[in-house]
């Protein structure tokens, strides 16, 4: 019995690390760690010893015996990878180097700006040093976890698991949240960056990339156009999108650009409200969905089927679904390719029609590019496209735009090209990349980045790990170097931020909200009920457990470890 891997993995290399027969490729320092769209066990090498998959916090590892026959193509996906790139030569990469020791006592305090993966990576890389005695991690919102919570879609249940991991680093005795604390400017309500330097030896932002790349055609700032970014918060239950302007009375939304994002979108927005019931799909946009009358999203991607954007793994998961049909629309002569998504494409696209006038449909059509969204009244009513020609210059595959034009009706449009960071107050910014210049992470002695600000919006979950390691052994460099003391105590610290902001909440308070979510969602069959409104977040975190419910509550807090 060997182990297969079966879906786009977060790429920590926690699974590559617990294989004692080394079968687990690409690992760290090897080509393609962290850019690869996955990691691939050798059956040939495998042993069965399910090492990897009490390792994996995602609950990627499945056993060959156990595989559904939707997961089954992924056997051909981790093999093909073996045939390609053999490893029989490879050292093993579970010898553990010795830890490193700072050559000064400390003890020293690093705050971390963001509860995302990056950060949180970033504070248990810091945590392994007994020299750091403290990490303190801000964040605007009162629910930690970044694009985990707001990010993953919400039929990606296994992809949240990574959550157990970000609950053991939380727990550690010297960490510490400042949630609901926003770091901005030297003004009431936020804490500067002057503020965190005062009570900190080193200051790392892990902010990442909040915003979104723009079409630039006409009619991008109708009603109904929204970007992927703002629809995906909306659905997770981001606070600040819940009163997004989401059209669903129409039979069909457009959906422009083909990475991972827009085929997320598509399937929320077509898939069964029986299917999405059992998510944790905010409550509001729940509703919503309920009434919607979309019948068809279309995903259009610029150039052709072995361009595409999304992974070979999401692609998997979007043919296996039983209860959307997808269809694909590409020049036959795009889909003769080799390559694995082409190969894909063309098995999806030969695939008889369900003739179920009932499901709801995805069409992926390819060598297309809006030129306008169309509006009525202010109102999105439709998207103009121009089909492509591809054109190969230098060995790269380009787009460019013929004078075949057509309509498509919608009244709802979605831009799906791209997260892009913001620029972050008293930091330097580079507008053309999005990120904050930096070096190795410093952005100077004391001050550093890491995840999407620092890398731009690129990798997966897990790429905060490798990257969070670089940035932390920068400033560990620079804490042997010599940063200078802070000038405020630890305690003069904490008061400066609650004093700045006073409904400022901790882990206690975050563990309250959790479990809040998690009873309300229980009682509906769901595996939590997401509260999105900030005064009810602040209420719920605040409010002391009573003793009636304390052992109820301290069984839901230790059911999500």
């Amino acid at each position: 019995m060997a182990y297969v891997v079966t879906q786009s993995c977060c790429a920590d290399a926690s699974c590559v690390v617990a294989c004692p027969v080394n079968c687990i490729h690409p690992a760290p320092g090897e080509p393609g760690f962290g850019t690869t769209e996955m990691v691939y066990v050798d059956a040939n090498s495998c042993v069965g010893c399910g090492a990897c998959a009490t390792a994996c916090p995602v609950g990627a590892m499945v056993p060959d015996a156990a595989l559904t026959t939707r997961q089954l193509p992924f056997v051909e996906l981790n093999a093909s990878y073996y045939d390609a790139f053999p490893h029989a030569d490879r050292t093993p990469v579970a010898l553990v180097p010795e830890q490193r020791r700072l050559t000064r006592p400390g003890p020293f305090r690093v705050a971390v700006i963001g509860a995302g993966p990056a950060g949180l990576y970033t504070a248990d890389e810091l945590l392994k040093h007994p020299e750091v005695a403290a990490v303190d991690v801000y964040d605007r919102l009162r629910t930690p976890y970044g694009l985990v919570r707001h990010g993953v879609a919400p039929d990606h249940a296994s992809t949240k698991l990574v959550t157990r991991l970000f609950e053991a680093i939380e727990r550690q005795p010297r960490f510490r949240y400042f949630l609901g604390a926003k770091v901005g400017s030297d003004v009431a309500g936020e804490v500067s960056l002057a503020d965190l330097r005062a009570g900190y030896h080193a200051v790392v932002y892990a902010v990442g990339a909040s915003s979104d790349r723009s079409l630039d055609i006409p009619g991008e700032d109708l009603g109904g156009s929204v970007a992927a970014t703002a629809l995906v918060g909306w659905y997770n239950g981001h606070p600040d999108q819940q009163e997004l302007d989401v059209p669903l009375q129409h039979e069909r939304a457009v959906v422009v650009g083909n990475g991972n994002v827009a085929l997320d979108v598509a399937r929320i927005l077509t898939r069964p409200l029986d299917v999405l019931e059992r998510t944790d799909l905010a409550p509001g946009p729940l509703e919503a969905l309920r009434s919607s009358t979309l019948r068809e999203v279309v995903v259009l991607g610029r150039r052709g089927p072995a361009q595409a954007a999304f992974t070979v793994p999401e692609l998997i998961g979007l043919a296996a679904l039983d209860d959307v049909d997808v269809v694909v629309e590409a020049d036959p002569e795009h889909l003769t390719g080799t390559d694995q998504r082409t190969q894909l494409l063309r098995e999806i696209a030969e695939r008889p029609a369900s003739g179920d006038p009932s499901r709801r449909r995805i069409v992926l059509s390819f060598a297309v590019s809006p030129v306008e969204v169309l509006g009525v009244d202010g109102r999105v009513s439709g998207v103009r496209v121009a089909r492509n020609r591809l054109v190969e210059t230098d060995g790269q595959i380009r787009a460019e735009a013929t004078d075949e034009v057509f309509t498509l009706d919608a009244g709802l449009v979605i831009r799906s090209i791209g997260h892009r960071g913001l620029p972050v107050a008293d930091l330097p910014f580079d507008e053309r990349t999005g990120t904050v210049p930096h070096h190795e992470g410093r952005v100077e002695p004391g001050v550093y980045v890491v995840g999407w600000i620092k890398r731009g919006p690129v990798g997966f979950i897990g790429t905060n790990k490798t990257c969070a390691q670089e940035t932390v052994e920068t400033l560990l460099d620079d804490l042997d170097a010599g940063l200078p003391e802070p000038t405020d105590t630890a305690d003069a610290a904490a008061r400066l931020v609650r004093s700045r902001c006073p409904e400022v909440t901790d882990l206690s308070g975050w563990q309250r909200l959790d479990a809040a979510e998690r009873e309300q969602g229980a009682a509906l069959g769901r595996p939590r009920a997401k509260i999105t409104d900030p005064a009810t977040q602040l209420a719920v975190s605040t409010t002391p457990v009573s003793p009636r419910r304390r052992g109820l509550l301290r069984r839901t807090v230790s059911l999500t470890s």
